[in-house]
């Protein structure tokens, strides 16, 4: 894989040329350009991304300080502020989402016999959405609150690999629960949620489609009892109830019955009560798979804390999603690497590594895998000669 090449041209081994292209023809991103390409506006927001660039000029000077490796990169056309603020203006971003969505499927493939610490037959999804602030007087068209500025990033992701599947950005004021009217539902898939995807007219639509669900319940839930079975309390569950919705106004939304299992966490010792569709799991793996619902919550923090979203280099619209979609196509980009080169370590730890060397010399697995390369054949000076003179 070395021969020689730097760091950056390893990882681009990894980027699927032919998904690209074909983004790009789609949208026709490279319409009248004829020297900053769609793959050159992508490598510098990349290079952006895993060596944390503040702005638009500070991208500029640290490409431009490595002018002479740029080629080697994959590079084609002179990188400057300017022209990535028009690119990033300009340029569809569905280029960068439907590439994000390729990189997507390969991740899910390579990790989809992955465990995630449940015993589960079925695919299960977690969904949930986190604000990105903005500055006001930047993104005018972005107002939250009187004087804030915030777009919501809805995510549904997959538990084995912790892969994002589904993304949706839309304006911050948007409810959370909005986002099941447009996601496609995947008969026999587990869909585990928080309690502010609670409302039943949306909950039957799962349900009528041979999917299941896990949601924590509000703390107002009406409900009757019709049985219940009997719970270890020693594991932390409290009770496993078969029940009906009696509030006269949510009742109609959803006629069918309902398992209502309730939990005392350990740690927090705080009680939490899950309702679910499916009545054959173990009422301690409902629990379990209410517990994973973390996962996406890390995502979001990794995401915001290692990948540059928060720092903006552009303020349309347009350019906040470009930037979005190329972050997330990081993200998944380094986990594709850790599994196929099978490196036991954290993304986060890749991702650092990979900041400081990106531009090196040196063997990407090397470097990521702390393998050293000294048992190879070389001659020794210590070697008695054979021929005595």
């Amino acid at each position: 894989m070395h021969s020689g090449r730097i760091v950056f041209a390893q990882l681009l081994d990894f980027v699927p040329r032919f998904e690209f292209n074909k983004c790009v023809r789609r949208y026709r991103g490279n319409r009248r350009v004829r020297k900053f390409s769609c793959f050159d506006q992508f490598l510098s927001m990349t290079f952006a991304q895993l060596t944390g660039r503040e702005s638009l000029r500070d991208i500029e000077t640290c490409l431009r300080a490595m002018q002479t490796k740029l080629y080697h990169a994959g590079f084609r056309g002179r990188v400057s502020r300017n022209t990535l603020a028009k690119a990033n203006e300009k340029r569809d971003a569905r280029i960068y989402a439907d590439f994000a969505q390729a990189l997507i499927r390969t991740a899910r493939r390579l990790y989809a016999g992955d465990d995630f610490g449940v015993e589960l037959d079925y695919i299960a999804y977690v969904l949930d959405s986190t604000l990105i602030k903005l500055c006001l007087s930047l993104f005018p068209w972005a107002r939250y609150r009187k004087r804030k500025g915030a777009i919501k990033m809805h995510t549904l992701m997959d538990l084995r690999g912790s892969i994002p599947c589904v993304i949706r950005i839309t304006h911050g004021k948007a409810s959370d629960v909005s986002i099941l009217d447009t996601l496609p539902i995947e008969p026999g898939a587990f869909y585990i949620m928080d309690r502010g995807y609670v409302d039943f007219g949306r909950l039957r639509r799962i349900n009528e489609s041979g999917a299941f669900f896990v949601v924590r319940a509000k703390s107002n839930f009406k409900y009757a009892r019709r049985s219940y079975r009997h719970v270890a309390k020693s594991t932390g569950l409290r009770s496993d109830q078969t029940v009906v919705l009696k509030d006269p106004n949510t009742a109609p939304k959803y006629p069918g019955t309902l398992r209502r299992v309730s939990y005392v966490d350990a740690e927090t010792r705080k009680r939490l009560v899950f309702l679910t569709n499916h009545f054959g799991l173990p009422a301690l793996s409902i629990a379990d798979l209410y517990h994973c619902r973390w996962q996406v919550e890390l995502f979001f923090k990794w995401i915001k804390q290692h990948l540059r979203i928060k720092s903006f280099f552009g303020t349309s619209l347009n350019a906040l999603t470009t930037q979005i979609w190329i972050a997330i196509s990081v993200y998944v980009l380094v986990a594709i690497v850790k599994k196929e080169l099978n490196i036991d370590r954290k993304l986060i730890e890749i991702l650092q590594i990979l900041s400081i060397t990106l531009f090196h010399h040196v063997d990407m697995y090397q470097v990521l895998t702390e393998t050293s390369l000294q048992n190879t054949k070389r001659d020794s000076h210590n070697q008695l000669s054979l021929f005595d003179f």
